[in-house]
């Protein structure tokens, strides 16, 4: 199937065969990882125990020139970075008493050599409540800083509501590195006049640079949205946003800085989408059936804020967008995800002939098999927007739910960066 007419605004374009995912082979990857992690976290929890119960029978197995000391003043060390402080004390009150235990009666004629192994063996344990101590002061720290981080997301990237008409909206925001939560990869879902307007982007760069560089975008799109009359304005109106700002503002880079994005437009009357694309990875469309496609630009344009290398009008481009079809919008974090042979990770491919209840549901299963596929090693932040057209019963908007994974789709992830 092909394009009704040419590409503009126009013209409506049904799934074409080019893009269609449902013909590619793969499947998603799926392994015991989640197990797996939980026994090996169960194993290193019972270390302690098991070092001293191995210098205990070392010791008794062996003649009385082998000392004993390397096991049991491992354990409170090992205690001191699994445990809470009270258990590594408890942990080192049975090393120590075992060793005193072991000393009466293996190597009670040599008073010296025994003070010795007991008294290294108290330091050691001595040495691990500080350093249990220190590391549970830095998680402390952490996870207040992991808590401001969060803040300042929400802030910048507030949760879009779970409905909005006949949608259903859900996000996602997955940080590269386990203890970061905010980045350069910006959403947006507003509704307006002219229909429901989304986002999806990523700003170049790291850091606090990109965090104001992404609330320049969300600023500029959320007025543009409710005053543009089409889509290819509010591109317009990004552009000027960016380049005004970067002249304004030191942090920004007013030379090297651009940002790729997707800009969507869903009208509340007519089963259509509408896409104006700006250098961004393309949106995929699911449709009931399993069918999956690449909603790909059919002219290709730079990213915003660099207008000063070229300048040629945005055409939005119409897609059908049925009932019961979903749209996923999504960043470079996800399609260059790599495993362990370089190969990359393509959602097109993955998300074939798979069926999903809602947009959360597409969610969690793409964060959990992109995690799956890189072993939770990804190199960027993923941005993740998914949207569903209903049957119109639902006429009222209500506040989503926290934008990230699931409790057991974050556990899940926890497990694969902990394989690798």
């Amino acid at each position: 199937m092909g394009k009704r007419d040419g590409p503009g605004r126009n013209s409506v374009r049904s799934t074409p065969e080019r893009a269609d995912c449902s013909s590619r082979t793969g499947s998603p990857g799926g392994d015991g990882s989640s197990r797996g992690t939980r026994a090996a976290g169960r194993a290193a929890h019972r270390l302690p125990a098991a070092l001293i119960a191995g210098g205990v029978v070392f010791d008794l197995c062996t003649p009385s020139a082998y000392s004993y000391g390397p096991f049991l003043s491992s354990a409170p060390l090992v205690a001191a970075s699994l445990y809470s402080l009270r258990a590594t004390a408890a942990t080192a009150v049975v090393a120590v008493a075992a060793a005193i235990a072991l000393e009466i009666y293996e190597h009670g004629d040599n008073t010296v050599l025994s003070v010795i192994e007991v008294l290294t063996i108290a330091v050691v344990s001595l040495l691990a409540l500080g350093i249990n101590r220190i590391a549970r002061r830095r998680h402390r720290q952490l996870a207040s800083a992991r808590g401001i981080a969060e803040t300042a997301q929400r802030a910048v990237l507030p949760v879009p509501p779970a409905r909005i008409g006949s949608l259903r909206v859900a996000a996602r925001y997955v940080a590269a590195q386990a203890d970061a939560r905010i980045g350069g990869d910006l959403y947006a879902v507003q509704e307006t006049p002219y229909g429901v307007r989304v986002i999806v982007g990523d700003v170049r760069g790291k850091g606090l640079e990109a965090v104001e560089a992404v609330a320049v975008v969300i600023g500029a799109f959320r007025e543009a949205a409710e005053q543009e009359r089409t889509l290819e304005g509010v591109a317009a109106r990004l552009e000027r946003a960016l380049q005004r700002e970067g002249a304004r503002r030191a942090n920004l880079d007013q030379f090297e800085g651009f940002t790729t994005a997707v800009l969507a437009e869903m009208p509340s009357r007519a089963p259509v989408l509408r896409l104006v694309n700006r250098g961004h990875p393309p949106p995929l469309l699911l449709f009931a059936d399993g069918r999956v496609a690449e909603a790909e630009a059919g002219v290709p344009a730079l990213p915003l804020g660099m207008g000063d290398l070229g300048a040629w009008p945005d055409r939005a481009e119409e897609w059908e967008f049925p009932t019961g079809a979903m749209l996923l919008l999504l960043t470079d974090g996800v399609t260059e995800a790599r495993n362990e042979y370089g190969v990359f990770y393509d959602p097109c491919t993955r998300l074939a002939g798979r069926q999903f209840r809602g947009p959360e549901a597409l969610l969690d299963a793409l964060v959990l098999d992109v995690a799956r596929h890189s072993e939770g090693q990804t190199a960027d932040d993923m941005a993740l927007l998914a949207i569903r057209r209903g049957d119109g019963r639902y006429h009222h908007a209500r506040l989503g739910t926290v934008a990230a994974p699931t409790a057991a789709v974050r556990k899940a992830v926890g497990s694969a960066r902990g394989r690798s």
